[in-house]
């Protein structure tokens, strides 16, 4: 996919941007080498909105706006592809940078402390929507659009087609972010074995019911052990993937999201309310109360200490060795090896490189041999809790960029984002935004050879993947802890109980500090009295809630799973 968007890349840029000026013969150049049909809207809609952008655009002709986000296939494309087009289509000069994700936070938060505007916009992962809303410093994108942003905002951006928007909207009932790009993680299997005659019998003959994609981690658990050790193609497979390094990417491993799956936190969609699935617990008004079980918090519950155990003993028992040496980007591409038989979540930005042609989990007719499902719940999960966690970088403009300025970056984060280029950039990182992207008839042809993404964002089930939520008053200060916690878990320096005791009790500084510094007004930390589980259990029956939950004796409970064909034809009906 890479060779062909350079390849598209070149003979595109060589087409329009020969135009001196911003005009309408540049932007029929761009859909005629770009877009062509791989758009909602036809060829005539296409250019209402071009022209829409090209008037908008001129008053900031000549412009150089600096943009950043992380380096990932969607962005590459914005950056190389339809940064240029912008420039040459409204004149506004489009300088995209791509950096690691660790360092757009660096530069966000240098932005946020020192008052210089060093980019003029920035793609950040809606994990920050807490940050921004309490820390003020980001604009309120719904307050733009209404004033000084009115006259540079697309009539037919429509807000309620991206499927994001609740992510990116704080409990002010305001919108702070637009998504970008989105992506989910899901459970990943090997169809194939799964359907394999010899392994079904099998599997029903040790365990006693049918193998198929695990309902809850009692199933994943059997099929972990069933595959291990199992001779597949003349090669001994493997029933579990994961990675265990001391490293930045550890963090994201659990808050993204973990903790939701085993059943942490309370009931809600997109996050639990009161308490989230960080186990960070919010009063009435929104404001952090606590961390710790003490404070009616969850991080160190009997379900976060589940979790962890759980995490540690697959990845012990049922994973290559080297897994517990590996970090996020080094465990990636394993199971594309071929010798993986399922794991419990895999990002779904990684479905490009899961299905080039000659890989060991692709048939030659270039389907997946492979698919995604839903990922399992933990033995503390209930209904009505978020599942699993979604990804969405989204475009954020901060009030010390200066006005002219914010307006020209607006214009191009709903140029990249437009109906008229969302298809396309769509197909080329398949980071689905958009509910009419996602129906496009485009993407029911592709569908075959993703493996299961189109048939999981066309389901009812979708809803249950969620960012992290506004419970974090400050994402990157609060999000570093965890790597470092969970890394002594996995190490073997701290038992689970004591790794999550730790976390929260680090958490908890960080919102006390937050509270004395006042920095976020009535809107800040406010930590409660301390009282033990049995306490903080009765006061949450009694409101309704579930969080923190008491222990259940017996964690392994009655094993479930679900024929993958009648789970798709399930969502269809729906």
């Amino acid at each position: 996919m890479r060779k062909q968007l350079l390849t598209t890349t070149a003979a595109m840029l060589l087409a329009f941007t020969g135009s001196a000026f911003a005009d309408m013969d540049a932007a029929k150049k761009f859909l005629d080498a770009e877009i062509g049909d791989l758009s909602t809207l036809d060829r005539a809609g296409q250019e209402a909105e071009m022209q829409w952008f090209i008037d908008a655009a001129k008053p900031f002709a000549g412009m150089d706006i600096k943009v950043v986000s992380e380096t990932i296939t969607t962005h590459e494309y914005e950056s190389k592809v339809l940064a240029p087009a912008f420039t040459a289509i409204t004149g506004i000069k489009i300088t995209h940078d791509l950096i690691g994700e660790g360092d757009v936070i660096e530069k966000l938060q240098t932005q946020m402390q020192s008052g210089e505007n060093i980019y003029d916009a920035y793609v950040n992962d809606s994990d920050l929507i807490g940050t921004h809303w309490r820390y003020q410093q980001a604009r309120s994108l719904t307050d733009f659009m209404a004033n000084e942003g009115k006259d540079v905002t697309n009539p037919n951006l429509d807000l309620d087609d991206f499927i994001g928007k609740s992510f990116t909207t704080a409990p002010d009932g305001k919108l702070y972010q637009l998504p970008d790009q989105q992506f989910a993680n899901l459970y990943w299997f090997r169809y194939d074995w799964f359907n394999d005659e010899k392994n079904k019998a099998d599997f029903k003959a040790k365990y006693g019911y049918d193998l198929g994609v695990p309902v809850n981690w009692s199933a994943y658990e059997d099929i972990a052990e069933f595959f291990t050790g199992r001779e597949i193609d003349g090669k001994k497979v493997y029933g579990h993937m994961d990675y265990g390094k001391k490293d930045p990417s550890l963090g994201w491993r659990f808050t993204d999201a973990w903790l939701s799956m085993a059943g942490n936190g309370d009931r809600g969609i997109p996050n639990g309310k009161p308490v989230d699935e960080w186990g960070i617990k919010v009063d009435e008004n929104s404001r952090p109360v606590g961390s710790c079980v003490a404070r009616g918090g969850d991080t160190n519950g009997p379900a976060a200490v589940y979790s962890i155990e759980k995490y540690l003993e697959w990845l012990k028992a049922y994973a290559p060795a080297a897994a517990q040496g590996m970090t996020f980007s080094e465990s990636g591409p394993v199971p594309s090896q071929g010798e993986v038989a399922q794991q419990m979540f895999t990002y779904t930005a990684f479905t490009a490189d899961f299905v080039k042609p000659g890989l060991p989990v692709v048939n030659e007719d270039g389907t997946p041999k492979w698919r995604f499902a839903p990922s399992p719940h933990g033995v503390y999960w209930k209904d009505g809790m978020k599942l699993g966690y979604q990804d969405v970088g989204s475009w954020t403009l901060m009030k010390s960029t200066p006005d002219d300025r914010a307006k020209a970056a607006w214009l191009y984060a709903q140029f990249v984002t437009s109906k008229t280029v969302d298809v396309k950039k769509s197909h080329v990182g398949l980071t689905l935004i958009r509910e009419s992207s996602i129906a496009h008839p485009s993407f029911t042809e592709r569908a075959p050879k993703l493996g299961g993404l189109i048939e999981f964002y066309r389901s009812p089930a979708r809803v249950q993947w969620s960012p992290t939520g506004t419970n974090i008053p400050d994402y990157p200060k609060l999000a570093q802890l965890w790597w470092q916690a969970i890394g002594d878990a996995s190490s073997g320096a701290k038992s689970p109980q004591e790794a999550m005791d730790s976390l929260c009790a680090e958490q908890e500084k960080v919102l006390e500090r937050l509270e004395r510094a006042g920095v976020m007004g009535d809107m800040g930390p406010k930590l409660a009295e301390e009282h033990d589980l049995e306490y903080w259990n009765k006061d949450a029956i009694a409101k309704g809630n579930l969080a923190p939950q008491l222990k259940i004796e017996n964690e392994k409970e009655k094993p479930q799973t679900v024929n993958y064909d009648d789970l798709v034809k399930s969502w269809q009906a729906k």
